[in-house]
């Protein structure tokens, strides 16, 4: 069954495995110790933390490892932001951060300091101007003065790689540190530019779960938060997973060593996805950067179908791959990845492929989209083709009334009557669903109808205006 999920956890490398099987034989012991087992634990440690310092481009002090990535970039938030707390008490995100960097910046704003979120344009990436424009300094002390600003290298959804190098440079001529997550990203290459703090988690690239690394440049102001102990540095208290650790930093180098190799045989798998979906599966909007992107990673959304049920019916025909629709039972509201880079979000599909995809498993994954796609639309009866139009111009109006019903369907309404309306004529379409307001003004896009805006609809929920010019 091919796997297609990379983005959320990469399948154990086999360097890893092994790894980590021998230093549970050999790793076992508390590395703090004097006595033998001990020092040949610590052995173990140094040698993982070198390793995997290396990996990232910093000194080993300058490392440590955390019990997951989401730990690793709460801790270097929090750390951060209380060591600047003199300078000033506020954040600078990007808006399609991680959601464990969204959450840490949830909890700051909750405790009194401010977050600002930096927009992106459709391809995901920030504009290095509108990014350093957001470090501008308030008076020194208050809550104006940024204190850390924070930049994923890649996203996780969309597989944009961001200007990380140039926001580095701004945060650098600004005085403020730069905290990267670089989860996506570090499998494949270190994260270039002066960053001042690099957060990442081992099963992005193939090592076992539960392992995170944190790296602090010295001369950034640091003040780790919580209860400490004399482990790693006090910046990540209790005993060491040693084994897990010791496959993390083994598979970080095995997997580099094949990135270059790996990474242009997925690119070009992942470029015929990106060319042939849109002309196999009609209405279909393929999302992220052209260019400056992860090499195994591809997202893209079909009109008229609901994302879990496209999950559901791929899974059946043996592929795994995830999606940031919100058409699932698990959310109502609509990526916010997608919803910043205010891009269609129904029936969202992302394929992200484990090192060691076969091209034949890209070519079957070609061929069952499009039945799957088509046999999704048919029951949720979608258009098959354009309405009778009626050509001649004129004011008329329509209201669908979508109340109640989740995405799809308001989408699937509009597109059904929007020909029974005269050129110049508007459909105003009455939904309570999250998903409208972004895959309304998507659909109007994709179909050249003008999005003419919204406004509360006087039963509740929103009125979307289209007006038909064509």
């Amino acid at each position: 069954m091919p796997y297609f999920d990379a983005a959320s956890a990469a399948p154990l490398h086999p360097v890893a495995r092994q790894a980590l099987l021998a230093s549970l034989d050999e790793g076992w012991a508390d590395p703090a110790r004097l006595y033998r087992e001990g020092r040949r634990a610590r052995l173990l440690l140094d040698a993982a933390r070198e390793a995997a310092a290396e990996a990232v481009g910093c000194r080993p002090d300058e490392l440590v490892f955390t019990p997951s990535g989401t730990r690793a970039v709460h801790a270097g938030i929090s750390g951060s932001l209380a060591g600047r707390r003199r300078v000033g008490n506020r954040l600078v995100v990007s808006a399609v951060e991680h959601s464990s960097v969204l959450h840490a910046a949830e909890s700051h704003a909750a405790t009194g300091g401010a977050v600002t979120e930096v927009p992106v344009g459709r391809t995901g990436a920030v504009d290095p101007d509108v990014f350093a424009a957001a470090l501008g300094a308030g008076d020194a002390g208050d809550a104006g003065t940024v204190a850390l600003a924070c930049l994923q290298s890649a996203n996780h959804e969309v597989g944009t790689e961001q200007p990380v190098a140039e926001v580095a440079e701004a945060c650098r001529a600004a005085g403020v540190p730069l905290l990267v997550d670089a989860a996506q990203s570090l499998g494949w290459g270190p994260v270039e530019g002066g960053w001042s703090l690099l957060a990442a988690s081992a099963h992005k690239w193939g090592g076992p779960a539960g392992v995170g690394l944190l790296a602090v440049r010295k001369g950034v102001r640091f003040a780790p938060q919580g209860p400490l102990d004399e482990r790693e540095s006090g910046r990540a208290p209790g005993f060491e997973n040693l084994p897990g650790i010791v496959a993390a930093a083994a598979s970080l180098r095995a997997v580099r060593a094949e990135a270059a190799a790996e990474g242009a045989r997925l690119r070009a798998l992942v470029d015929r996805i990106r060319a042939r979906v849109p002309e196999l599966v009609p209405d279909v909007e393929v999302v992220g950067d052209l260019v400056r992107r992860l090499p195994h990673l591809v997202t893209f959304s079909c009109l008229y179908v609901d994302g879990e049920t496209v999950l559901h019916e791929l899974d059946r025909e043996g592929f795994s791959v995830s999606s940031g629709s919100s058409c699932t039972s698990s959310t109502l509201t609509p990526s916010h990845v997608l919803r910043a880079m205010g891009v269609l979000s129904e029936g969202n599909v992302r394929v992200s492929l484990p090192a060691g995809t076969a091209e034949e498993d890209v070519d079957r994954f070609l061929d069952v989209l499009p039945a799957v796609v088509a046999g999704v639309r048919e029951r949720l009866g979608a258009p098959t083709r354009p309405s009778a139009a009626a050509s001649a111009p004129g004011g008329g109006s329509l209201v669908v009334d979508a109340l109640g019903r989740r995405c799809p369907i308001p989408v699937i309404e509009l597109a059904k009557v929007i020909g029974d309306v005269p050129v110049g004529g508007t459909v105003t379409v009455l939904a309570d669903d999250a998903a409208a307001r972004l895959d309304i003004p998507a659909w109007c896009e994709m179909r050249g109808q003008e999005y003419v805006g919204e406004s509360p609809a006087a039963g509740g929920g929103v009125a979307y205006v289209v007006r038909r010019t064509s």
